[in-house]
């Protein structure tokens, strides 16, 4: 019998910004694990840098970052000292490392730091790494906090491509979630980059928000086109108030039902793609001419942590508290707490919490998940003969499929050979994270004992 699409929905499945996923990690990856994991990246690997700064001015309701609320200027001066000195204590473990391609500032809130802490902490990426003549430089903003001055400071310290959060454009559905922001100040903050030169811009959107309804979510849309945004991201709101407390701040009663989540991500996405831009992957749009497009048809299209990504650096450091890091070993996380995460620095240790090195068949999954979350495709074969393993290995994947098989979603060719390929179908890829799930070799235990939960699919 076939299963109802909203049964689907509302599976709850990860996002797969990583494989295996962060709540496999544990402390048997140590600081000196990871000193050693540093140690071993040479000349002809590129880098990737992640600093994560943990403060906003407030607390949005719908928000699942690690970051706190501040309006002291001391914490963040205090954070960009310890973050230098980070910063300098991993370079001091990267002396071979080949050129970085992509930097990326996230949190929280990192334009909150001080225009001379930037100017400091750029200067000194600069000095202990070979910054590739190519780099993308890349920071998270919230459009209400940027001025002319900011705007200036981004463009003198490199920084060459800015995410807005957006969300949603009504003013409803704005208190609901405790960010007010109408469009002019959107508008404003992009006119303050592109003023300076900084034209490359991402705009974040979400569906699934309380309060949000077809000409809501149709309003934004129209709107965020207007603006021009080179790429666009969809996300479906998580509502995981068990995992961030100021999310029971938000109504229940006022969310969308999943059938209207689902409308809603469907409608969002034909107004995207009726205004040109091309679909990448799960939740990203893009324009023809920016490079994530230009990825996708490639074939070098990412994701990491960052979502769907044109970073091609291939080992990817994590600095800053609680960010991860991702290299050819493993994953190695940071102290999600702030003072933990300074002590260990202030030791001259690297502040690794947990991790997880990664096994031959993790990385085989790892790889496939990653090429249907971005391709919607994978020849198993090839991948699996990489690592040194058959199609044979993945019994368990393939038998996990047979739903969405049946109900088209997924198409699963099995060869002679050993062949063996798996298409999401143009109808399931809305459930795309379910087709990765069924290659998560650490999933069924995790949801049996209750290790991770996780937000719907759709």
């Amino acid at each position: 019998m076939m299963n109802d699409p909203l049964s689907y929905a509302l599976r709850n499945v990860p996002r797969y910004t990583s494989y295996p996923t962060a709540p496999h990690f544990h402390e048997g990856v140590t600081p000196k694990t990871y000193a050693d994991w540093l140690s071993a990246i040479k000349s002809n690997d590129t880098l990737s840098l992640y600093l994560h700064v943990p403060f906003c001015r407030e607390l949005c309701h719908y928000c699942g970052c690690q970051t706190k609320a501040t309006r002291q200027e001391a914490p963040l001066k205090a954070y960009a000292t310890t973050l230098g000195q980070e910063i300098k204590l991993v370079g001091s473990h990267l002396r071979d490392a080949g050129p970085v391609k992509h930097i990326h500032w996230g949190g929280g809130t990192p334009s909150l730091l001080q225009r001379q802490s930037f100017i400091e902490l750029t200067g000194l990426l600069r000095a202990l790494f070979d910054l590739s003549p190519d780099l993308e430089h890349a920071i998270e903003l919230d459009p209400r906090l940027v001025t002319p001055e900011l705007a200036e400071t981004f463009a003198m310290v490199g920084i060459n491509r800015a995410s807005l959060g957006v969300q949603d454009f009504d003013l409803n559905v704005q208190k609901a979630i405790g960010r007010v922001q109408p469009f002019d100040v959107v508008a404003k903050a992009a006119s303050e980059l592109r003023a300076v030169g900084l034209t490359a811009l991402n705009f974040d959107l979400m569906y699934g928000l309380p309060g949000q309804t077809r000409s809501t979510i149709l309003d934004t849309v129209e709107k965020t086109v207007s603006l021009a945004p080179g790429r666009i991201a969809l996300f479906g709101y998580a509502h995981v108030p068990w995992m961030r407390k100021h999310q029971r701040l938000i109504d229940e009663a006022t969310l969308p039902s999943a059938a209207e989540r689902l409308e809603l991500a469907d409608l969002a996405r034909e107004e995207l793609l009726k205004a040109g831009y091309v679909a990448i992957g799960l939740d990203h749009f893009s324009r023809t001419d920016d490079s994530m497009a230009i990825a996708l048809d490639d074939g070098s299209l990412k994701r990491n942590f960052q979502g769907y990504t044109t970073d091609q650096g291939e080992e990817l450091i994590g600095m800053g508290a609680s960010s991860i890091g991702k290299v050819s070993k493993g994953f190695a996380q940071n102290h999600s707490d702030v003072r933990n995460w300074k002590r260990c620095v202030d030791a001259g240790e690297l502040p690794i919490a947990k991790g997880l090195a990664l096994s031959t068949d993790d990385r085989m999954r790892g790889r496939i998940i990653e090429e249907l979350m971005t391709n919607y495709a994978c020849d198993l074969s090839p991948v699996c003969k990489n690592y040194g393993l058959t199609t044979h290995d993945l019994a368990d994947a393939i038998s996990a499929l047979e739903d969405l098989v049946t109900d088209g979603l997924v198409q699963l060719e099995l060869g002679d050979n050993d062949n063996a390929r798996v298409q999401v179908t143009e109808a399931g890829r809305p459930y795309v994270r379910l087709a990765a799930a069924a290659f998560d070799a650490y999933l069924a235990e995790s949801l049996n004992t209750g290790k991770a939960r996780h937000s719907a699919a759709v």
